[in-house]
């Protein structure tokens, strides 16, 4: 018999999982906030704009490659509940081979990458040759970039928290501070901001795989047994990649839709719209730290194949995010106008983003369940079902857009994003209910 608690032991490992997550979660604004500030200060805006647009072109390919931490995380997570050594080395392995390939390739094909980021982001002129330059050496990171994604997501699978949170942090600070002496005290401008991550990631990926190593010693995993039979399983994990992939590529093409529709609004949305984002993007930082846990534990039961473990962790998961949907949700009701005159001392900016703010309210509820399920289905390594959840978002949210926003604008627009995320969690409810429950001879 399951008791009920809102606090239970349960509870508190979650907690335990999640909060390290949140808390690195906020040296991620903290990084471009000092990037604005370090280019902000230079002669020209045109550096701040060229560092703006060479950020938005590699963090857009960078997300495209999440499905490698995604299924590092779940397969690891799995493997670990099994107590299976040899998994957990081939769960490390392949994926690091196969982000390290991805990587080069992305550096062979910089050049064409560069235009055509350069095409999508209609820089011209003296801004687009300040971009190019910054793309340029960008690139040169790809391998580290993408082999760090693994090494975060294998660390997460074994449930080592902390190791995740040292690796952000380090490579945030280190990040700021190459920033702050190659732009500033060298002069390299745009280049030296290029160079400060470069460096960054690579010195993050030589203490990420230090951690590694410790983890695997102290674990007893021999990195040998994985290499013996590498090969096993391989086909499930590119499968598995190929429908996170394509879940990933439908959500950055809809956000990004929700950009480029907004400035055909004009340039007062186009700011509204980032101001009040800003909100729903610190409340995915808290309930992303959910989604990690979630990934963690629910592959760690699966692959125990405890259902017990997994009814536990699902109700508790459940339980926790609710509160603090509800925490951010009463936030933005209570303080939301507080919170927009805190970020602009602009009259008019102010005036429209107040309009807005009540789609605020509503959003961190609204989405809290897609990020949950996201991570359940991570663990359970699910990705056909992620993938077609995604498409049907994806195919509401257009649907919403083509009605709403000839007749309500900038609303429209707005609940089109809440449709977007209401039918991710909607339909992963679904596939879990009539999918994942029945394979795992669980009831709903």
């Amino acid at each position: 018999m399951v008791t009920f608690s809102w606090f239970s032991a349960v509870d508190r490992r979650l907690w335990q999982l999640a909060l390290p997550m949140i808390l690195s979660n906020i040296t991620v604004p903290l990084l471009g906030l000092v990037d604005t500030a370090v280019m902000g200060h230079l002669d020209n805006a045109v550096y701040l704009s060229a560092v703006a647009v060479g950020s938005m072109v590699i963090t857009f390919i960078t997300m495209m490659f999440n499905f490698l931490r995604m299924s590092t995380t779940g397969m690891t997570a799995q493997a670990y509940g099994a107590n299976n050594q040899t998994a957990i080395a081939r769960a490390l392995l392949q994926p690091l081979l196969l982000g390290l390939l991805i990587g080069l390739g992305l550096w062979l094909l910089r050049t064409p990458l560069t235009a055509w980021g350069l095409q999508l982001s209609g820089a011209q002129g003296e801004l687009a040759q300040q971009a190019h330059s910054y793309l340029a050496i960008r690139f040169w990171a790809a391998p580290a970039t993408l082999a760090n994604l693994v090494l975060l997501g294998w660390l997460l699978g074994m449930q080592h928290m902390k190791a995740p949170v040292l690796l952000l942090v380090w490579g945030n600070l280190l990040n700021i501070v190459l920033d702050i002496y190659l732009v500033w005290y060298a002069g390299w401008q745009v280049r030296g901001a290029a160079w400060a991550s470069v460096c960054a990631e690579y010195l993050t990926l030589l203490l990420g795989l230090g951690l590694v190593h410790y983890y695997l010693r102290r674990g007893g995993v021999s990195l040998r047994a994985g290499w013996q039979c590498w090969s096993a399983g391989l086909r499930r994990l590119l499968g598995l990649n190929r429908d996170i992939f394509l879940r990933s590529l439908v959500l950055q093409l809809c956000f990004a839709a929700f950009t480029v529709l907004g400035t055909r609004l004009g340039a007062e949305v186009v700011a509204v719209n980032a101001l009040l984002l800003n909100f729903l993007t610190f409340t995915a930082f808290a309930l992303d730290g959910f989604a990690y846990a979630v990934e963690a534990l629910a592959g760690h039961a699966i692959g125990a194949r405890n259902t017990r473990e997994l009814q536990l962790m699902w109700r508790a998961a459940c339980r926790q995010a609710l509160a603090v949907a509800l925490l951010f949700s009463s936030a933005y009701l209570l303080c939301g106008t507080w919170l927009i005159d805190m970020l602009t001392s602009l009259p008019a900016l102010r005036a429209q983003a107040r309009v807005f703010l009540p789609w605020l309210w509503l959003l961190p509820l609204v989405g809290m369940g897609c990020y949950l399920l996201d991570g359940l289905f991570i663990g359970a390594t699910r990705g056909r079902e992620m993938r077609n959840s995604m498409l049907i978002a994806g195919g509401g949210y257009l649907l919403t857009v083509w009605l709403a926003l000839p007749l309500w604008g900038n609303h429209g627009l707005w609940l089109a994003l809440l449709v977007f995320l209401l039918l991710r969690g909607v339909s992963l409810e679904y596939y879990r209910r009539r999918v994942l429950l029945p394979a795992l001879g669980m009831s709903a």
